[in-house]
């Protein structure tokens, strides 16, 4: 240390930003390497957007495919990512991504709790493009029991409320698809989801969290869990205020812990796995197209670009800072985020509109793509950002809509009061459009074009359902298209729609091995970034379900990998040295 450098009041070798799946997984990998890691956290609960999401990782060439009957080969998925992604990332970063992914989730496998299952079914979000593929890359995690945890599960960052059946039960992908539509077997299952949680009796009686884990809450739990196993520190309430840099390298980082300030020593390196900026309205305006704003995330509060501001003070380059996960999203009152929309745009009996009352995009679409269609197609007298959702009186009646229950469930008269802002409701499209502000005689037109065309089942205008990726959260009960049907039965409903994000896509840009680049391409010595922190590498699209975490993780487990590798240099080379005689 030199004399210029502050006194150090901890030591590691590599301090680990965040704790998202992709931090834990750099924070496993580094340990199993011989190195002495600390996890920190900015927020009081662990797990980031990770425990949040679905806790899916787009993997190609997986080690589950074969197994299920698939085929995947790295010249399919490269030329796939490169095709979907126009040739915009051309780096390298694609390629150490399909050839380190399948190696990293086999690491996991292998050596901590984590479990994934391969989901045959669910498509790439483009599979008609070259070398996509109709299921199998996108895997799920497996569920996790949260006693494992021990005192840690109610460290635990709570997982969506729109993942929970009843607002309070935890289901796997594959029960909710079943579930959405009331597919064959959905009554058996739904006393099988309502069993498996009140058989917790002890549990209820402390809490109404759901023991039984899925999704990204199964994903990060058992990472954390695997950290507890191997003793590895975890820190929360501790924001990364500042990198520190001797001699072109990082040799530290001073951090708020609990509002008192806290000096790291590493002596390996730091790996910013903090999230994005999309909650810094600051940042958004700054590189956001406009209208932007922080409360249309579906994130947490927290991600406020910490890692990406601390790396830019020290000249780091940044790429893709006014893209995003682009998500539509909509708000309930009384809740810390936006919810997004996933899967209600593809069920069939309800469109899209703008101010003026036109559709502007195939509903069932990437959900990155309908945001990227709201803002391209927004102008004056016909407002896309934000815009609609209208639906009739059967899609209320069958399937659910953001905060709001199907029918069924949940009719009108039954819904909670801080929800009855959360729709519009008219006897007539004509009242409807009136009550929304958009333009009556626009959204009649749009009807009536839009009912002969979805009773045929082929939609001219946006092509709705043509893809496979657009079906798999259709009816299939439904024909002869399972994402369309008519608008028809009265009452109308409309749910506003905001341009909203599941987190930002630019960050640091980073090469092969996750190390920061500087403004001249050349990297920071010691300094990593993955996950959202740094740039995606898949440039301004979204190939498939996990295409966020997935490389979150694999490029944390390079940049471990990376450390390791520039530590035994270091330690081969100073022995050398050592033994050189002195003349």
């Amino acid at each position: 240390m030199s004399a210029n450098s502050p006194e150090w009041d901890q030591s590691c070798d590599v301090l680990v930003v965040g704790s998202g799946a992709g931090a834990m997984t750099a924070a496993l990998r580094a340990h199993d390497l011989g190195l002495k890691v600390l996890v920190v956290e900015k927020s009081d609960r662990f797990g980031g957007t990770s425990a949040i999401s679905g806790g899916g990782i787009w993997i190609p060439c997986n080690h589950r495919i074969a197994a299920l009957g698939g085929q995947d080969t790295a010249e399919e998925a490269i030329a796939y990512i490169r095709a979907v992604t126009n040739g915009e990332v051309d780096d390298g970063r694609i390629e150490a991504y399909v050839e380190h992914g399948h190696r990293a989730i086999q690491y996991l496998e292998m050596n901590s709790r984590v479990r994934f299952e391969a989901q045959a079914a669910y498509a790439d979000y483009y599979p008609e493009v070259p070398g996509g593929k109709p299921g199998y890359r996108s895997m799920d995690p497996g569920p996790f029991d949260a006693r494992e945890l021990g005192e840690d599960f109610m460290r635990l960052r709570e997982p969506s409320p729109g993942t929970l059946m009843l607002g309070r039960m935890t289901m796997t992908m594959k029960e909710a698809r079943v579930l959405l539509c009331r597919g064959p077997g959905w009554v058996g299952l739904t006393m099988k989801v309502m069993w498996r949680y009140w058989r917790d009796l002890g549990w209820r009686l402390r809490s109404r969290r759901d023991r039984f884990l899925t999704l990204g809450n199964a994903l990060v739990a058992a990472l954390r869990a695997s950290l507890k196993d191997r003793d590895v520190a975890l820190q929360l309430e501790c924001r990364l205020e500042k990198l520190v840099e001797e001699g072109g390298r990082i040799v530290g980082a001073e951090l708020v812990h609990q509002g008192r300030s806290l000096r790291v020593e590493t002596r390996c390196g730091v790996i910013l796995g903090a999230g994005g900026f999309e909650r810094n309205q600051a940042m958004r305006a700054q590189y956001h197209p406009e209208p932007s704003r922080s409360d249309w995330s579906a994130t947490p509060p927290f991600n406020t670009g910490d890692a990406i501001r601390a790396g830019q003070a020290l000249g780091a380059r940044t790429a893709l800072m006014d893209h995003s996960w682009w998500a539509p999203t909509t708000h309930v009152e009384g809740e810390e985020k936006q919810r997004a929309l996933f899967v209600e745009r593809n069920l069939p009996g309800c469109i899209m509109v703008n101010s003026a009352g036109e559709r502007f995009v195939n509903e069932g679409a990437p959900y990155t793509d309908i945001v990227y269609a709201m803002y391209g197609s927004n102008r004056e007298g016909a407002t896309s950002v934000p815009c609609w959702l209208i639906f009739d009186a059967d899609y209320r009646h069958k399937y659910p809509c953001g905060a709001l229950l199907p029918g069924y469930a949940m009719p009108d008269s039954r819904v909670p009061a801080h929800l009855k802002s959360y729709f519009h409701k008219a006897d007539s499209l004509v009242e409807l459009a009136r009550a929304i502000g958009v333009d009556e005689a626009g959204l009649m037109r749009t009807v009536e074009r839009f009912n002969p065309m979805a009773e045929a089942g082929s939609d001219l205008d946006f092509h709705k359902g043509d893809s496979l990726f657009d079906r798999y959260y259709g009816d299939p009960s439904v024909t002869p298209n399972p994402c369309l049907a008519p608008l028809v039965k009265a009452p109308f409903y409309a749910v506003k729609v905001d341009a909203g994000d599941i987190g930002t896509k630019g960050g640091l840009l980073t090469d092969v091995h996750a190390r920061v680049l500087r403004e001249d391409g050349a990297p920071i010595t010691g300094l990593y970034a993955i996950g959202n922190s740094a740039a995606s590498m898949m440039g301004r699209t979204y190939p498939g379900a996990g295409s966020t975490i997935g490389p979150a993780m694999v490029f944390g487990f390079r940049a471990a990998e990376d450390l390791h590798a520039q530590h035994a240099a270091a330690a081969t080379e100073g022995s050398r040295n050592v033994a050189q005689p002195v003349d």
